[in-house]
């Protein structure tokens, strides 16, 4: 793959979380509701043709388990998952600097984050670029549980920078 394959982030913030007391926020478990929205948000990528190459999820226990629910629904399993401390509380900043580390190989890669992180990330990249209508739904609706974003741009992981990319779809459980 070159450095001019067209490439995809999809952006997926982790299902309902529980909110069990005496339990750390990064060891929270998915509530029932987000263990039905996480095969729900599998079978919408798998729906629409994304399979990817990368996974970057971070570590919480949150993410892990919606990105274990969603990938199930997926006709093949991802080449590459990595579990990230990086991304946990990142700022979309942080996130970009953590893209920027992918290898040109991956040309599809998935993102299983938390706000406010994955929506000012999916502001950053797309700006006003993309298609209208998801551009719209993300304004007023912002990044619920289970939500997606498909980003979409041309270059290296390491041109990922704000207003690079274009958004191409966008996805809510209550779609």
């Amino acid at each position: 793959m070159s450095a001019d394959t067209p490439r995809r982030i999809i952006v997926l913030r982790h299902a309902k979380a529980d909110w069990p007391n005496g339990v750390d926020d990064h060891e929270r478990p998915l509530a029932d509701r987000g263990r039905h929205q996480a095969p729900e948000a599998g079978r919408w990528l798998a729906d629409s043709g994304i399979n990817p190459d990368y996974v970057l999820c971070s570590d919480a226990l949150r993410t892990r388990e919606t990105w274990k629910l969603a990938a199930h629904e997926l006709p093949k399993r991802s080449r590459k998952t990595v579990y990230e401390k990086r991304i946990y509380e990142a700022s979309p900043g942080e996130i970009i600097t953590v893209l920027q580390e992918t290898s040109d190989d991956y040309a599809d890669l998935v993102l299983v984050g938390h706000n406010p992180g994955v929506l000012g990330l999916t502001q950053v990249l797309a700006g006003d670029e993309g298609d209208r209508d998801a551009l719209e739904r993300l304004r007023l609706g912002g990044f619920p549980t289970a939500a997606i974003a498909v980003l979409s741009f041309g270059g290296s992981w390491k041109g990922v920078e704000p207003g690079v990319a274009a958004l191409v779809s966008y996805y809510t459980p209550q779609d």
